[in-house]
C-alpha cells in the first residue's frame, strides 16, 4: 500500500483542503479504512480500489473521522489528482469516470485544474422554522443577516444559509461542539472583490461531538452552486473563496456549461508520498 498527502483547491502551497489518498487498500476491510481515517484525522481519507462498473477508471471509497461517505467533492478531486499521477489513463482523453457511492461520476482534467460534475441534489428544499433556529444557532450568525435558508444534500445533507454578505459570512461565530452528522454552511456574495465572487464556510459535528470548520469543501461547494445556478442567482461561472478562517485560502472554480451540468473545480498538489504502509494488527 502507498499513501498519498494531496492538497486540494489550494490558491498556493499548503492553502487547500488535505487528503489522504491510500492506493492498493484492496485488502483492508471498512474497519481498516475508517481506523486509518481517524488516525490520520484528516476530514476525509479515500481508498482507491480497482472498478467494479466497466464504465468506470478507478473506484473510490471515501471516509471522515464518523464512517464512510457516498460523495464528497475534495476527496474527488484528489483522489483523482493521485490516481492520475500513479500512472491512471482515462478511458476517455481529458475525462476521468470514478466509481463510488452515488455511482458514477466525470471529471474533467484540463492542465492543473480539476472538475467534476457536482452530482443531484437529493433534498432540495427549504428548512423548517426549527431546522433554521438550529442552524443559526450552531453556526453563531444574526439572524436578521439570514437572505435564505434551504436544503442542498447531495451525500452529505448540507445545510445552506445564505447570508447577506461576505462580511456577514466571516463574521459567524460558531458553536464548538454539535452532534455527528452535522452539516451546515455558509454563503455571501462579495460584493466586487477581485478575490472571488462568493465567499464559504463549512461547518460538521465530528465522532467525538466537536463543531469542526472543513477549510475548503467540494461537496458543499457542489450544493451551493447547483442552487445558485438553478435559482438564477448566478449565470455562467463564478469563483467562491473559503478557509481564510483555518488558515487555509481556497479558491473553488463553478461554472454551468451549456447542457445544464455544474462543474466544481480547483487545483491540487501532492505534499508528500509514502510506501510501505504497515500492516493492520
Amino acid at each position: 500500500m502507498k499513501l498519498d498527502l494531496v492538497d486540494v483547491f489550494g490558491s498556493g502551497p499548503f492553502k487547500g483542503n488535505p487528503l489522504g489518498v491510500v492506493h492498493g487498500g484492496d485488502a483492508l476491510s471498512a474497519e481498516q479504512m475508517l481506523r486509518l481515517t481517524q488516525w490520520l484525522g484528516f476530514s476525509e481519507t479515500t481508498f482507491l480500489l480497482p472498478p467494479t462498473d466497466p464504465a468506470a477508471d478507478y473506484r473510490v471509497r471515501i471516509f471522515y473521522p464518523a464512517g464512510e461517505l457516498p460523495f464528497a467533492g475534495h476527496p474527488t478531486l484528489g483522489s483523482c489528482h493521485a490516481w492520475l499521477e500513479a500512472g491512471g489513463t482515462p478511458g476517455k482523453a481529458g475525462t476521468v469516470v470514478q466509481e463510488c457511492g452515488v455511482g458514477l461520476v466525470e471529471i474533467r482534467h484540463d492542465g492543473d485544474l480539476l472538475a467534476f460534475a457536482a452530482p443531484p441534489l437529493t433534498k432540495h428544499e427549504p428548512l423548517t422554522d426549527a431546522e433554521l433556529d438550529h442552524a443559526v444557532a450552531i453556526c453563531g450568525v444574526e439572524p436578521e443577516t439570514v437572505v435564505e435558508a434551504v436544503h442542498v444534500s447531495n451525500g452529505p445533507q448540507w445545510q445552506l444559509l445564505r447570508l447577506r454578505t461576505a462580511d456577514d459570512v466571516l463574521a459567524a461565530d460558531p458553536v464548538a461542539k454539535a452532534p455527528a452528522g452535522t452539516d451546515i454552511g455558509l454563503a455571501g456574495p462579495c460584493g466586487g472583490s477581485d478575490r472571488a465572487d462568493w465567499e464559504l464556510r463549512a461547518f460538521f459535528g465530528d465522532a467525538q461531538g466537536r463543531l469542526i470548520e472543513d477549510p475548503v469543501t467540494g461537496s458543499f461547494n457542489a450544493g451551493v452552486a447547483m442552487h445558485l445556478f438553478g435559482s438564477g442567482l448566478v449565470q455562467g461561472s463564478y469563483l467562491a473563496a473559503q478557509g481564510r478562517k483555518t488558515g487555509a485560502d481556497g479558491i473553488v472554480h463553478c461554472s454551468l456549461d451549456d447542457g445544464g451540468n455544474v462543474w466544481i473545480g480547483g487545483r491540487c498538489a501532492t505534499i508528500s508520498s509514502a510506501g510501505d504502509l504497515p500492516v493492520f494488527g
